[in-house]
Formats: C-alpha cells, sequence, structure tokens
C-alpha cells in the first residue's frame, strides 16, 4: 500500500530537484526526505529517483508515478474539503501568501468582507513574492496564494493547481521630471532604449515584465539600479538615476515629486493577478469563502 505522504514527498523532489531543499519545503530533515523516498521505492517495487551532484531527478517509472501523484492529491484535496463541508467548516484558519500590492488591492478588502459575510474564518497573510507563492502552495506551507504571471510558472494548465483570475494593470513609465520625454502624453518604450533603468531584481515577476517589454520593444535595458521596493524605484527616478516601469497600483497614493508618470504608448506591460489553491481544494468550505471574497474585491 502506497502510503500519500510519501507521494507528497515524491512530488516535492520533482519540483525542488534536490532532496536539501525539498526537505527545507517540507520542514523535514533530508535523511528523513531519503528514507521516505526509499520506502516508497519498496512499496512500489521501482527505482523512482536518480541522485547525481547536479541533484535528484526522476526516473521513468518516477514520472509514471507522479502522473498519479498529482491526481491522487488533488483528490484528497477533494475528500478534506467534502468532510470539512460534511461537519459544517463554518470556523477556521485560511493561511493566504501574497505579494504586498496585491494585499493591499485584494487582499485587505477581501478580509473586510470576510469579516462580514463569514466571521468564523481567520486568514492569516504572509508577504510573499509572487514567485515564492505558488511553490507554498504546493509544499502545503499556505493554503491560498496571490500571485502574478512569471517565467517560469506553473501554467494556467498545471493540474496541480486551480486558479482564479483576480485582476490585470498596466505598467506606466516613470521619468525623471527633466527627462526629454516628459512633456510627452504616452511613452514610447522604445524611446527609452539609451536610458539608464531601475528595476527589480532579477527573480521578481515584475522584472520579467519589463524586460520582456523591452525586449519586444527592440533594447536591453540596462539596469543601473535595482530594487523591489517601488518607493525606491520612483526615488530613484526622481532623483534622475534613470527611468523605470512600474506596476498602476503601486503608484496608487505614492509621493512622485521630481518625477512624472506617463502611460506607456502601444501595448503597455501587463501584470496578470491570480488566486491560486491546490486543485480539489477550491470547493473547501474555509477556503471557497475566501476565494470568493478575493473575487469580489478585484471585481
Amino acid at each position: 500500500m502506497i502510503e500519500a505522504r510519501r507521494l507528497h514527498i515524491l512530488r516535492a523532489v520533482a519540483d525542488h530537484r534536490t532532496v536539501t531543499a525539498a526537505a527545507a519545503a517540507l520542514y523535514l530533515t533530508p535523511s528523513a526526505v531519503s528514507q521516505q523516498l526509499t520506502a516508497l521505492e519498496q512499496e512500489t517495487g521501482h527505482r523512482l529517483v536518480e541522485r547525481s551532484a547536479r541533484g535528484v531527478r526522476l526516473t521513468p517509472a518516477g514520472e509514471i508515478l507522479l502522473a498519479h501523484t498529482n491526481a491522487v492529491l488533488a483528490q484528497l484535496e477533494r475528500a478534506e474539503a467534502e468532510l470539512a463541508a460534511y461537519s459544517s467548516g463554518a470556523a477556521g484558519t485560511v493561511t493566504l501568501a501574497s505579494f504586498a500590492t496585491g494585499i493591499g488591492l485584494v487582499v485587505a478588502p477581501a478580509l473586510a468582507r470576510l469579516a462580514e459575510t463569514a466571521p468564523g474564518i481567520r486568514v492569516r497573510v504572509q508577504d510573499a513574492e509572487g514567485d515564492a507563492s505558488l511553490p507554498m502552495v504546493l509544499d502545503r506551507q499556505v493554503d491560498v496564494a496571490v500571485a502574478v504571471e512569471y517565467r517560469g510558472a506553473p501554467g494556467a494548465d498545471d493540474s496541480r493547481l486551480t486558479r482564479v483570475a483576480l485582476y490585470a494593470e498596466p505598467f506606466d513609465a516613470v521619468l525623471p521630471g527633466g527627462h526629454r520625454a516628459a512633456d510627452s502624453e504616452r511613452i514610447p518604450l522604445a524611446e527609452l532604449a539609451k536610458d539608464p533603468w531601475i528595476g527589480p531584481f532579477p527573480g521578481n515577476p515584475c522584472h520579467d515584465v519589463v524586460v520582456l517589454a523591452c525586449e519586444q520593444a527592440g533594447f536591453q535595458p540596462v539596469l543601473e539600479h535595482t530594487s523591489d521596493d517601488f518607493r525606491a524605484v520612483v526615488a530613484l527616478a526622481a532623483a534622475g538615476a534613470g527611468v523605470a516601469l512600474v506596476p498602476r497600483s503601486a503608484l496608487r497614493g505614492m509621493e512622485v515629486t521630481g518625477a512624472v508618470v506617463r502611460p506607456v504608448d502601444g501595448n503597455a506591460p501587463t501584470r496578470r493577478v491570480f488566486a491560486a489553491v491546490r486543485t480539489g481544494a477550491e470547493g473547501h468550505p474555509l477556503i471557497a469563502p475566501v476565494l470568493d471574497a478575493l473575487g469580489e474585491a478585484a471585481g
């Protein structure tokens, strides 16, 4: 008989590609993960992983089992949801990870709605960049992620996750007040090709949006300054340090003295924000109201 918790460990190893990283994500020791993998191989009668200096990869038998693992774990999530519904599920705690702007824009309003519509549900919020929250959901560190599209993200067709679209927002150009294009109503990105740029660190989903938008405009931006804090980005632009692209919601209520904000001409770069849960958990009586509240706040 295959134990479900060992299947979860197998998926974590496949996702993180090393035993050490999988162990950290699951709050286990590497030796415990290795022992569970060995036990799973004994249960199945097949070698499931191959270890090398570069990490761990699944064998063909491991890949077969992983495909079934995703379906099994999703069905277990559904079973938990139905059992929770059977016992009313009127009270409990949901953990949610979101990037900072998402917390302000949709998570906080959703919590205010839930306080009125589902007072028994307590939501614990963690600040996490858009590229960190999805692995946290898959590793069961949190129940819900508010995330953004980024290179390398699990796709919309990934069977492990169920998504709820929340909102899409454009990036605006932020220029020093004395910039040659400051008087323009809209900014063609190609005009900024030779400027120094200010932007998020590589790995931040917004970094991918900025770089991709510039590449589509025909150039590679020269990032002279990096910060994941958009207030710092705007302050640097106001000081004349360079130009930037900043999500519109991040600019709301921000002091931009010394800088000008202009929409991008043509197809503006956009970040698409969604909520995600482990497939099968979307019907859980604690999680479903949270997803509904997020959707209402975004709408």
